[in-house]
């Protein structure tokens, strides 16, 4: 079952683009914020512990309605639970449309524009200097798409018939992270933004916790999908400087083993815009790629009986 609604997940990804606003889920941000002010009154615990329970209490409507549904109907209850978490658990936004907003701003040279869809895909500060833009836009691609896709699949499939559980708790701690850096950028100026900080450092750390495997899994398929030696070669390398999370490290590897795998090379008298378009379309072409390996892998195994 969790293959057929995997299956189906992804064409849904690739084709319902008009449903995506729904996986925005605002409303989520309310009940985040709550649950912020709530761990507030717990300051003598370790800040991970109140974000941990958060994440549970928002993930535990679905293995509630897993246990209830069991294998009734043969289990195409289960099937359609799994294929309506998937939805909302990947994204918010499909990579693919993202990138071709921002090479279409790229090559409208629409300043503004340009900078609003580099920033939803590097998730911080846009670079002032165009080619530092274009090369932080490529590493971004690849960190995203681990944000978006592969984790989300990973904890999937890894958890076998919990697996609407695994992705849907994913994507709950990613918008749990969103929100508290969002509200520490808000917070810098106010008494209480030494909580915010807090709860924000405990987020990003247990997401990282997260996405440390399938950060891995996904730079292996990097490698697979790309120039193998090149991208070797790259997560060879140590980072300068060394990263101080978790969260940081996978996402310095999935950059570097993302561009390695990738093998630029570059054209002369090749415009800085020409540059931009080709370097995120080749990006967003073997995050394709890896994608098609994955799903043969999966069905594979699938078939196999190695998974559930």
């Amino acid at each position: 079952m969790n293959l057929i609604a995997l299956l189906i997940g992804l064409v849904i990804e690739r084709l319902a683009t008009q449903l995506f606003h729904w996986r925005r889920m605002r409303f989520m941000d309310r009940v985040i914020d709550a649950g912020f002010r709530h761990a507030n009154r717990f300051a003598d615990w370790p800040a991970v512990l109140p974000v941990a329970i958060l994440a549970l209490l928002l993930a535990l409507p679905v293995l509630i309605v897993i246990f209830a549904l069991g294998d009734a109907l043969l289990g195409f209850p289960y099937l359609f639970l799994a294929i309506v978490v998937l939805f909302f658990s990947l994204g918010p936004n499909d990579i693919g449309e993202d990138i071709s907003e921002y090479c279409a701003a790229l090559e409208d040279d629409d300043q503004e524009r340009l900078e609003q869809t580099a920033k939803a895909l590097i998730e911080s500060d846009v670079p002032a200097d165009t080619l530092d833009c274009i090369h932080s836009v490529e590493s971004a691609v690849f960190v995203q798409a681990n944000n978006r896709l592969y984790a989300i699949i990973f904890w999937f499939v890894a958890l076998g018939p919990f697996g609407p559980l695994g992705a849907w708790l994913y994507r709950v701690t990613d918008l749990i992270r969103r929100r508290a850096v969002f509200t520490a950028a808000r917070a810098e100026e106010e008494p209480e933004s030494e909580a915010a900080v807090r709860i924000r450092d405990a987020a990003v750390t247990r997401h990282g916790w997260l996405a440390w495997i399938p950060a891995r899994l996904t730079a292996v398929g990097y490698a697979i999908a790309g120039h193998f030696d090149a991208a070797f070669a790259a997560w060879r390398t140590p980072q300068e400087p060394a990263p101080e999370t978790p969260s940081e490290a996978s996402e310095q590897l999935l950059a570097r083993v993302g561009i390695g795998a990738l093998a630029l090379r570059d054209e002369p008298d090749e415009e800085l815009k020409a540059r931009g378009v080709r370097g995120a379309t080749a990006a967003n072409r073997l995050v394709f790629r890896l994608l098609v390996i994955w799903a043969v892998v999966i069905a594979a195994l699938t078939l196999y009986g190695w998974t559930v």
